[in-house]
């Protein structure tokens, strides 16, 4: 059985992808003014949560100069600063907001991944992309039953169901359940993207009402 930890490591050691190497490592180079003095991960970014969770946050890709600048997925930019909001709000972190890998932060019985682990430019990883990083997404998947899985965004949508090697029992949308043959329920959610939270498409009521049904899941 794979452990949280092995494939943490297998992951941050990934060079499977040219293109997101070069990527990853030329934003660490040469970095954003403000964060000029910092020394940036520069590297996949790995699972981060509770070690015994039994719920999973599925995103997309680090960001540029949020969790490749960090280390720690959804930590240092506007998104995480949404979805941690959101998740403090629902009884399940620690604290509103996520910094730096050592601001304290810590989430109860939830754990973090994404199908893409390294920062792509544009957010946008390609297919091929994708396909290399799944089977990070499969071991993550393997690690035990999960009660409940939260899609942000019809990237993390998709690639878990073709990860399941299932199709989805509904179509994507903001609030949308279906579930695994073994009883894992699925929630989409639009993603934590300033695109949609600057815009109001997704509003902090929206993500407490999809985390109310992530949470409640038995």
């Amino acid at each position: 059985m794979d452990s949280l930890e092995l494939l943490n490591h297998d992951i941050v050691n990934c060079f499977r992808c040219p293109r997101l190497v070069e990527w990853r490592e030329f934003v660490a180079r040469t970095k954003k003014r403000e964060f000029a003095d910092e020394e940036y991960w520069g590297r996949p970014v790995p699972n981060w949560g509770d070690p015994r969770a039994g719920r999973l946050i599925v995103g997309l890709a680090p960001a540029a100069h949020g969790g490749n600048r960090t280390g720690r997925i959804f930590t240092g930019d506007r998104s995480g600063d949404f979805l941690f909001a959101a998740l403090f709000r629902a009884g399940v972190a620690n604290q509103p907001e996520s910094r730096h890998v050592a601001d304290g932060l810590q989430l109860k019985g939830v754990l973090i991944t994404a199908p893409v682990h390294c920062a792509p430019p544009g957010n946008k990883p390609l297919p091929s992309e994708l396909g290399n990083c799944r089977e990070y997404l499969a071991r993550t998947l393997a690690l035990r039953r999960w009660t409940s899985i939260l899609c942000l965004g019809k990237i993390a949508w998709d690639q878990l169901h073709v990860t399941l090697g299932e199709r989805p029992q509904v179509p994507f949308g903001h609030g949308a359940v279906s579930a695994t043959p073994t009883g894992t329920k699925i929630i989409g959610s639009y993603h934590v993207s300033q695109q949609n939270t600057f815009t109001g498409k997704l509003t902090p009521s929206m993500m407490d009402e999809v985390l109310e049904l992530f949470l409640r899941s038995e």
